[in-house]
Parts: C-alpha cells; sequence; structure tokens
C-alpha cells in the first residue's frame, strides 16, 4: 500500500471523526509491553489534545506514565498510533461529563467507588493513515488484482 504525505489538518480530523464513531483502542503502558489491553477512550470535542479512560486503581494502567495507543477505524479506513501520558483526572466535573450507564456498567459502585480511576491521557506525536481503496479498488482487490496504485488517502506525523 502506497500512502502519499497528507495533510495533517485534515487527516487529523479524519482521525478525530473515526474516533467518535468507535473510540476504541489498545493502549499500552510505554515501559510495560504487557500492559497492553483494549480500552474505551472518553472524548471531548472541545479537547482534542486529550482523551480519558475510566479504569481500577488495581489495573496495570494505574501506574500512569508514558503511553501509546493504536487505533483501527470501523471501516478500516483510518489508522493511527499516538503517545501521550497518563495522569489522573481530578476535576470531578469532567468525570461527571463522561459518566454514563456504559461506565457504570463496569463500577457498579458508581462514580464514588474506591477503586475507580479516572485517567486522562495527555496526547502528543501520533502517526496517522487513511486510504480509501473505492468500490473499484475492493473489486480489484477481491480478485486479486494489483491494488497498489489505486488506494486514495495520505500518511502524516503529527500532534494531536
Amino acid at each position: 500500500m502506497k500512502y502519499d504525505k497528507g495533510n495533517p489538518e485534515e487527516l487529523r480530523e479524519k482521525f478525530w471523526k473515526a474516533m467518535s464513531s468507535s473510540p476504541y483502542v489498545m493502549l499500552q503502558l510505554d515501559d510495560d509491553p504487557d500492559s497492553a489491553a483494549p480500552m474505551t477512550a472518553q472524548l471531548d470535542k472541545d479537547a482534542n489534545s486529550a482523551i480519558w479512560f475510566f479504569t481500577s486503581r488495581d489495573n496495570r494502567f494505574a501506574k500512569m506514565g508514558g503511553a501509546t495507543a493504536t487505533f483501527s477505524s470501523k471501516g478500516h479506513d483510518v489508522f493511527a498510533r499516538f503517545h501521550g501520558v497518563l495522569v489522573e483526572e481530578t476535576d470531578r466535573a469532567v468525570l461527571d461529563a463522561h459518566w454514563n450507564n456504559f461506565v457504570e456498567a463496569w463500577f457498579p459502585g458508581g462514580k464514588d467507588a474506591p477503586n475507580l480511576l479516572f485517567l486522562r491521557m495527555n496526547l502528543g506525536d501520533a502517526s496517522i493513515w487513511a486510504g480509501e481503496l473505492g468500490i473499484i479498488g475492493t473489486a480489484k482487490m477481491a480478485l486479486g488484482m494489483d491494488v497498489t496504485n489505486d488506494v486514495k488517502g495520505g500518511y502524516t506525523d503529527t500532534k494531536l
């Protein structure tokens, strides 16, 4: 697959739109390769330099620190790897804004459960790939035909 250097602003926009449709990432502490686990990112449209995670104080992520997340969109047309730093979010208003029934299902003790840990990932560097094959490219791929020049998209290294 060949990716041209893409427009960072456009690719960041595609990334955030894709994340809002499917906010699931594989998160890993940078100093613990065995910590990789699927996590649901909590997004805030007004805070595109951070995402949040609910976890427990006995989870590996409670160590906090440098972390890397990888993302694949629902349609597999946007992929990203991004770095950041996990810190405890202590602003109760932010926790309240992200609390919902899906989170409560994992934390039946509610927002004040003693084991609940609300983390903020302050985002840094990212690599984003976006590509589309289109209908003809998909048909060619199904027939085993060469599609290496049919991908329309781009790649960028950027800051989130």
